[in-house]
C-alpha cells in the first residue's frame, strides 16, 4: 500500500450520486402521488408528490451534460423555486387553508426576469443573494404554516422545525456556498449537492408521512370525542380531559375553575323560530366560546343547551373569562340566521383551590351557581361560594321548592355523572 495515492471511490463521484439522487427523489414523488390516489381526502399529498417530481427533473437537468440536454442554465433553478412554492401550498392545503397558486410561481418568475438583466451574470454574487432570499422566503412560509396551529401533536410540532430546517439545508446553504465560497467545494460540488438532496428527500418524505398518519389518527379521535353539531368535546371527552387537567393542577398545587353555561330560554327559541334556528344558536355559542377562550382551555357540550369549560385559573381570572363569553354571546346572539332572537347565556362557576379527586363535587357546585344565575334574572355570571356543602344544599332546596325544568335536569345529570 506504500506510495499508493488516495482517490475518491467511483460510487461517490458527482455524476453517480446525481443519478442516484434523481432516482430517489423521483421514486419518492411517485410514492407520494400513489399515497394520494389511495387517500384522496389528503390532497396535499398530490402537491408534495408533484413538487418532488419537479425537483427530480430540476436535478436531472442541472446535472446533465450540456451538449446532451440543451436547456437554459437558469431553468433548473427556476424549477426548484416552483417546487418550493408547491411544498408551501401543500402545507397550506394540509392545514385546511386556501391555496395561493400564483405565489407558487412567484419565485421562479422573479428569478427568470432577473436572469435577463446584465448585472445578473451566471456565477455572480447577485444570483447567490437572490437565490438564497427566494428559498429562505418559502422556508419561512412553510415554517409559519406548520407552527401556527394552536392545538398541535408531537409530529406537527416536530415537522414545524425539521421540515424547514431540511428545506434550508438543501437549498439555502448550497446556494450560498456555491456562489460565495466556491473554493470550499471546488471539484466536489456535485457530490455535496447530490448527497444533501438525498438526505432532504428521504427526511422530508418521512416527516410528511408521519404528519398524514397523525392527521388520520386525529380524524378518528375527533369523531369519537367531538359533538357533531358544535365541534366541541362531547360529554365523555370533556370529563376525561377535565380530570387530567385537575390532576396536573393538583401536582402543581394550583387551582382549577369549572364553568357551566346554559342558553337562556332555549325551548322558547325552538318554539318561536324552529329547531333549525335553535341548532344555529348552539353552533353560534360554540363559535363564540371558542373565540373567547384560549386554545389550551377545555370546552365541551354536555347535552342540549348545556356547555361546560374548565380552566387552570383562580376564581377572579375565570370570572373575567366567563364574563367575556357572556358579553360576546349577548352581542352575537342578538340576530341569528336573520331572526331577531336576542339569545343570552347564564353561567355558574366554581373554583377548587385544593386537590380535586372527585370532579362531580365541582360540577355540583358550578350547577348550584348556575341555578342562582338563572333564578337571579339570567344573562349573568354567578360564582359558587367557598362552602361546597352550602352550594349543594342550596341547589337541592331550590329544586324541591320550585321545580323548573332546568334545575330538575341539572340534578338528574349530576346523579348520573
Amino acid at each position: 500500500m506504500a506510495g499508493a495515492s488516495f482517490t475518491e471511490p467511483s460510487f461517490l463521484d458527482g455524476p453517480t450520486l446525481a443519478f442516484v439522487a434523481v432516482c430517489i427523489v423521483a421514486l419518492l414523488g411517485l410514492f407520494l402521488i400513489l399515497a394520494w390516489v389511495q387517500q384522496r381526502d389528503v390532497r396535499a399529498l398530490a402537491w408534495w408528490g408533484a413538487a418532488y417530481l419537479i425537483g427530480a427533473s430540476s436535478l436531472a437537468l442541472w446535472a446533465a451534460p450540456q451538449p446532451a440536454v440543451a436547456v437554459p442554465r437558469d431553468l433548473p433553478f427556476a424549477m426548484i423555486f416552483v417546487a418550493c412554492g408547491m411544498i408551501w401550498n401543500g402545507v397550506r392545503l394540509f392545514r385546511g387553508r386556501r391555496l395561493f397558486p400564483v405565489r407558487t410561481f412567484a419565485g421562479a418568475l422573479i428569478w427568470l426576469a432577473l436572469c435577463q438583466m446584465p448585472f445578473f451574470g451566471e456565477g455572480g454574487t447577485p444570483r447567490a443573494v437572490v437565490g438564497v432570499l427566494v428559498v429562505a422566503a418559502y422556508t419561512f412560509f412553510i415554517a409559519f404554516e406548520l407552527s401556527r396551529e394552536r392545538r398541535k401533536s408531537l409530529y406537527s410540532r416536530s415537522a414545524a422545525v425539521i421540515v424547514p430546517a431540511l428545506h434550508a439545508a438543501i437549498f439555502v446553504m448550497p446556494l450560498a456556498i456555491r456562489w460565495l465560497l466556491p473554493e470550499v467545494v471546488a471539484g466536489r460540488w456535485a457530490s455535496v449537492f447530490a448527497l444533501e438532496t438525498i438526505l432532504y428527500a428521504v427526511g422530508t418524505a418521512f416527516i410528511v408521512l408521519l404528519m398524514v398518519k397523525d392527521y388520520h389518527v386525529g380524524v378518528y379521535q375527533r369523531a369519537a370525542s367531538t359533538d357533531f353539531l358544535t365541534g366541541l368535546l362531547n360529554r365523555r371527552a370533556f370529563l376525561e380531559n377535565a380530570l387530567r387537567l385537575c390532576a396536573r393542577q393538583a401536582e402543581r398545587g394550583q387551582p382549577v375553575t369549572l364553568m357551566m353555561f346554559d342558553l337562556d330560554h332555549f325551548k322558547s327559541i325552538n318554539d318561536r323560530f324552529g329547531h333549525a334556528v335553535g341548532d344555529e344558536a348552539l353552533r353560534l355559542f360554540a363559535e363564540v366560546i371558542r373565540n373567547s377562550m384560549r386554545g389550551s382551555d377545555i370546552i365541551g357540550r354536555l347535552g342540549g343547551e348545556e356547555f361546560a369549560a374548565i380552566v387552570p385559573e383562580t376564581a377572579g381570572a375565570a370570572a373575567a373569562i366567563a364574563e367575556r363569553v357572556r358579553a360576546n354571546f349577548e352581542s352575537a346572539g342578538a340576530d341569528i340566521a336573520g331572526n331577531t332572537v336576542g339569545a343570552t347565556v347564564s353561567i355558574g362557576a366554581a373554583t377548587a383551590a385544593d386537590v380535586v379527586t372527585n370532579i362531580d363535587a365541582l360540577i355540583a357546585r358550578a350547577d348550584a351557581a348556575l341555578y342562582r344565575a338563572k333564578s337571579g334574572g339570567r344573562n349573568r355570571l354567578s360564582m359558587a361560594g367557598d362552602d361546597p356543602a352550602h352550594d349543594r344544599a342550596h341547589l337541592i332546596a331550590a329544586a324541591r321548592s320550585s321545580p323548573p325544568v332546568t334545575s330538575v335536569h341539572i340534578v338528574h345529570r349530576d346523579s348520573a355523572a
